[in-house]
């Protein structure tokens, strides 16, 4: 499998972080009463906890990785983090 399926998603939050929408993602990147990047932490937290949930019960377990790792890149759009520094990152650890 290639890359172009993350870098797809990493555009479309790049697109919904520059361009707000009414949308799940663009609400999530927006300022309001809760600060943009408490929301999106909140989010990771609750979605690792799924993940450890559905591995101790042998079920869902890749959709909840999916929202995890969804979450995460939302993150790392939000904070401005290219997704080659992050394919840098996993090169380095696999020597």
């Amino acid at each position: 499998m290639s890359d172009r399926i993350i870098r797809e998603v990493y555009q479309v939050l790049e697109k919904r972080r520059d361009t707000p929408t009414h949308s799940y993602t663009s609400n999530l990147m927006q300022d309001d009463d809760k600060l943009a990047e408490d929301k999106i932490l909140e989010k990771i937290g609750e979605e690792a906890a799924e993940v450890i949930i559905a591995s101790k019960n042998d079920e869902n377990l890749v959709h909840e990785s999916a929202d995890l790792i969804f979450h995460t890149l939302l993150l790392l759009v939000y904070k401005g983090v290219e997704l080659d520094e992050l394919y840098t990152e996993f090169d380095k650890r696999r020597r």
